[in-house]
């Protein structure tokens, strides 16, 4: 939410401090590891034939990480028509539906325009559990916990570059945020395999000591793999204080992305980020076609790049906002012993590590890519993890990433590169159908057909509302 967003100059304040020796204490809460004879442990390689550094997928010398903020797989792509989308009936309503707990149900139904509105949906660790329903695995509490914008999805007409790579592209619809909760709880699982405690995008949650068990940053300096964090007014590294502070040399203007790309001369990982506090992160309230057109420019340099024949890009986010998706999130392997602080009101509801968050927006762009392919395998951001793992051959930091797919099942590296030839993709939104709404006003939410009378039996929602 906009409200715990830390400005580029916080975050470097911040940081130095941290750098002197201001954390806080770990938390000491004991937590079982739910993990059976199956799971590989942390510091299992990929390949224990192969001594840790090898390069294990010479096809591939760049990975392009482009995270985004704050939007469900449903949300964006439930109306792309292939994957596990939305539900529609003949007349072109959709199925899909939330109570509102005052006697009506909310139907999925099309954003107004591509703004947002401000502060909502939320999508902190109660509005996230809350969203999951109880007792049921129907996903019914989305409006519940963040009213009935909840229920809005975008369509082809609002984002069309990103129904372009969707439909283009292998797109992953069973790719799951890492746990119920907010952005830098989700980006550490994304860098470390777990959030090391935190549950929240609180200054607190910022400050609080790294996951145990180290974090890919560290471990792709200890082999020499070469990384930059390309960052526009905040650096997505910054999650990781500690690693940040240590690695500034690292941490470099957005605009060398689009130099270095151009110059072939990307390094081995690449995480670019949008801008956090202008809405180009697409975090409500903003207009999301601002966004797009960011992930257009970088998709863009990276396939006319020289680079491009060698390249695998991954166009994800980092959880689903509060939107509704459908899809109820299985459980996953505990990271490590470090459990979730329940940091009281407004956090406040139980819950672990032990299961993925919803479903997000997940493509992977490269010559490689298999052609009309819709992965169907359990994908979390700990598989991005695990893919840098995979190439290198490094230790697994968690259980969570020793286990992790590593998106490897959206490749052809055997064959011929489908897409060596960049291919043609749609214009953005910003520029194919510019909308002029205002941020914080998308229009009227819910449209007045999404309400429909909630005819269930009364003992069901009662099980929802608690």
């Amino acid at each position: 939410m906009r409200s715990h967003r830390i400005s580029r100059r916080s975050f470097l304040g911040t940081s130095a401090l941290v750098g002197a020796g201001l954390v806080l204490p770990p938390p000491a809460w004991p937590l079982r590891l739910a993990r059976g004879a199956a799971l590989r442990p942390p510091g299992s390689l990929p390949d224990p034939r192969r001594p840790a550094g090898t390069d294990s997928l010479p096809q591939i010398d760049h990975i392009v990480v482009v995270m985004m903020e704050n939007h469900s797989y449903d949300n964006y792509l439930g109306t792309l028509g292939r994957g596990d989308g939305l539900s529609f009936g003949p007349d072109g309503t959709a199925r899909n539906a939330n109570p509102d707990g005052r006697g009506n149900r909310i139907r999925a139904f099309h954003m107004p325009s591509p703004c947002q509105l401000e502060r909502a949906p939320g999508q902190n660790w109660d509005a996230s559990h809350l969203a999951l329903g109880t007792g049921t695995d129907t996903n019914d509490g989305f409006v519940l916990a963040s009213g009935p914008v909840a229920m809005g999805y975008f369509t082809v007409d609002d984002i069309p570059l990103y129904h372009g790579l969707a439909s283009v592209f292998p797109v992953c619809d069973r790719f799951f945020c890492s746990v119920l909760a907010q952005t830098y709880p989700n980006r550490r699982f994304l860098l470390a395999g777990s959030a090391g405690g935190i549950i929240s995008t609180t200054t607190a949650a910022l400050t609080a000591p790294e996951p145990p068990n180290g974090n890919v940053l560290e471990v792709m300096n200890t082999y020499g793999v070469s990384w930059k964090n390309y960052y526009t007014d905040l650096p997505g590294t910054g999650v990781l204080l500690d690693t940040a502070s240590a690695n500034r040399e690292h941490l470099v203007s957005i605009d060398e992305f689009f130099t270095d790309a151009a110059a072939g001369t990307l390094p081995a990982v690449s995480y670019v980020d949008p801008g956090f506090e202008d809405g180009e992160s697409e975090e409500n309230d903003a207009n999301v076609q601002q966004g797009e057109a960011f992930v257009a420019r970088v998709v863009q340099a990276a396939l006319q790049g020289p680079a491009w024949p060698r390249t695998l890009l991954i166009w994800t986010y980092d959880e689903h906002g509060g939107y509704y998706d459908h899809v109820h999130p299985p459980r996953a392997p505990v990271p490590d012993d470090v459990p979730p602080g329940i940091e009281g009101a407004p956090h406040t509801l139980p819950g672990g590590y032990d299961r993925y968050g919803f479903r997000v927006p997940a493509v992977v762009v490269s010559p490689y890519a298999r052609r009309n392919y819709v992965s169907h395998v359990t994908h979390d951001l700990t598989s991005i993890l695990k893919l840098i793992e995979t190439k290198w051959n490094l230790p697994a930091l968690t259980w969570r990433d020793a286990n992790a797919s590593d998106l490897l099942d959206t490749l052809d590296l055997d064959a011929e590169p489908a897409f060596l030839e960049p291919p043609a993709l749609p214009e953005p939104g910003a520029v194919a159908n510019p909308s002029s709404c205002t941020p914080g006003e998308p229009g009227v939410i819910p449209p007045p057909d999404a309400v429909v009378p909630d005819v269930r039996p009364r003992r069901r929602l009662s099980r929802l509302l608690g």
